[in-house]
């Protein structure tokens, strides 16, 4: 197939180096997000271009390539927005990948790497392929929610200390867990405290789920055997069941099995201990009458995470067939490292173990968005390479690094700072519901306050009913432009403050 990619003269070099095998045609224009198709239709006219079975243009041109594709009958499709994607774009349409006249390639990558996530678990969505599932003593329902081996795994998300929320705070956490990709909703109650008369709104919160949209499976998560006990009809699934109260407990509904006697204060720490304690108190929990039971054998933080997962591998290595969950949500609030990579990592040793359920949540500043995080690291990990999918989890890096360098052609001078007098309006910045909202202030007065998601909208707002400098509305351009940056990564904004500290 004969290739002919479009660019402009600074991205030359690049399209040249990475667009190897094509020919290369450069538009008279320093940068090529600039061309239009109707500029780029001149280009190569005036350049009689032809005999091409496809022409890319850059994918950061606005507009359908339609009309290129029309003025010179050569199929013409939008490429990637960068020129290191070059050679996966060429690489796709060798195998068969099909092109937009309107969406960049990069961008398509991941719709395509979506689509094939959806066709993934689609098919452990259909009706027969459930019921054969559920057959295996390794599969079933928990609520209405098949798990197991031949299901994909499960984000179970924790609402840690739920009787000190109101039931509304309660709904809104979880509905805000589903929609970032939460399949269950765990209700964790207050450790050393007793709590019956919460366990008794459970239903109410339910249908107060359903009245949502949702109606996720419920599990509940508390030590006190009498909180469990209670929580037996309002529950798909009870968690922390050991040694001490499982005599107390016997249910036909899903419980999670710990090695623990939390009445005696024991736990085993050595990894061939802990398998063994469990090992036996899942024959117990049989023989007693338990039908569906889900293995723990407990992630622990550093410094005994390594311990913990050599017991996690020889509980699997001993019992192939067994359920597990993980704790992953423990790992990642007891570390001060970003958790993006954290839960990549777990979700990649819960793929390799065959862990079927993940146990998380977001208390603290630094876990927030982790449910969303561990969702696509799950996502990622239905491949065998969880690499050049397409879609990733690099956010405040990034997988390449491109160079651009311009000539200069014109007299250079350093950047001054002068002193600026103060302006009748100034204005404050905050974050607040997912929003930017900006305070005009006129002395101590509140005259106007601008509210939205997008800087541009709102500095043209603030420029519609206020006279500011030019220094004033660059200064606004660039403190909404932080906000909006820290909104994305679910930090903290104040307004002239850094957003990031120094480190390398």
């Amino acid at each position: 197939m004969k290739i002919l990619l479009v660019t402009g003269k600074i991205a030359e070099p690049l399209v040249r180096q990475y667009g190897k095998g094509c020919d290369v045609f450069v538009c008279p224009v320093s940068v090529a997000a600039f061309l239009t198709p109707r500029m780029i239709v001149n280009y190569l006219k005036q350049a009689k271009i032809k005999n091409y079975d496809l022409i890319m243009v850059p994918g950061l041109v606005k507009g359908s390539t339609q009309e290129i594709e029309e003025a010179l009958g050569i199929p013409t499709f939008k490429g990637p927005k960068y020129a290191y994607d070059i050679p996966q774009t060429l690489k796709a349409l060798k195998s068969g990948f099909k092109l937009s006249k309107e969406t960049p390639a990069d961008e398509l990558f991941q719709i395509d790497a979506l689509k094939r996530i959806d066709d993934i678990k689609n098919k452990t969505k259909n009706k027969n392929y459930i019921e054969k599932a559920l057959k295996k003593p390794y599969n079933f329902l928990v609520g209405n929610l098949p798990v197991g081996l031949d299901f994909p795994q499960r984000i179970v998300a924790e609402i840690v200390d739920a009787p000190k929320l109101d039931l509304n705070k309660i709904v809104e956490k979880a509905i805000y867990y589903l929609k970032n990709g939460a399949d269950i909703i765990d209700v964790g109650m207050i450790s050393g405290e007793k709590n019956l008369e919460f366990i008794e709104n459970i239903p109410e919160i339910r249908e107060m789920l359903r009245g949502n949209g949702f109606d996720p499976p419920i599990s509940f998560d508390s030590l006190n055997e009498q909180e469990l006990e209670n929580a037996l009809n309002y529950m798909d699934l009870l968690l922390s069941v050991d040694e001490g109260n499982v005599d107390a407990l016997v249910t036909k509904k899903p419980v999670v099995l710990i090695p623990t006697n939390q009445k005696k204060g024991y736990f085993p720490e050595n990894p061939k201990e802990r398998v063994e304690f469990l090992e036996k108190l899942k024959e117990k929990a049989i023989d007693l009458g338990y039908k569906r039971i889900i293995l723990d054998p407990i992630l622990e933080h550093i410094p005994h995470l390594t311990r913990s997962l050599s017991a996690f591998q020889f509980y699997r290595e001993r019992n192939p067939e067994d359920v597990l969950l993980a704790g992953v949500g423990n790992v990642v609030e007891m570390i001060d490292a970003d958790s993006v990579g954290i839960n990549a990592i777990l979700a990649g040793i819960a793929k390799e173990l065959n862990i079927s359920l993940l146990l998380t949540t977001e208390v603290s500043p630094k876990c927030r968005g982790t449910v969303k995080e561990l969702k696509r690291a799950l996502d990622m990990m239905l491949f065998n390479m969880p690499k050049d999918l397409g879609f990733d989890l690099l956010i405040l890096k990034e997988k390449r690094s491109e160079k651009v360098e311009y000539t200069i052609d014109s007299p250079v001078i350093k950047a001054r700072e002068r002193e600026i007098k103060l302006e009748d309006i100034y204005f404050r910045i905050f974050l607040k519901d997912d929003k930017i909202w900006v305070i005009a202030h006129k002395g101590t007065d509140q005259v106007l306050t601008v509210v939205g998601d997008k800087p541009n909208a709102i500095i043209d707002t603030i420029l519609e009913n206020f006279k500011i400098s030019p220094r004033h509305a660059f200064y606004l351009g660039r403190e909404l432009e932080k906000a909006k940056t820290a909104l994305k990564l679910k930090r903290t904004y104040l307004q002239e403050g850094e957003l990031f500290k120094e480190f390398y």
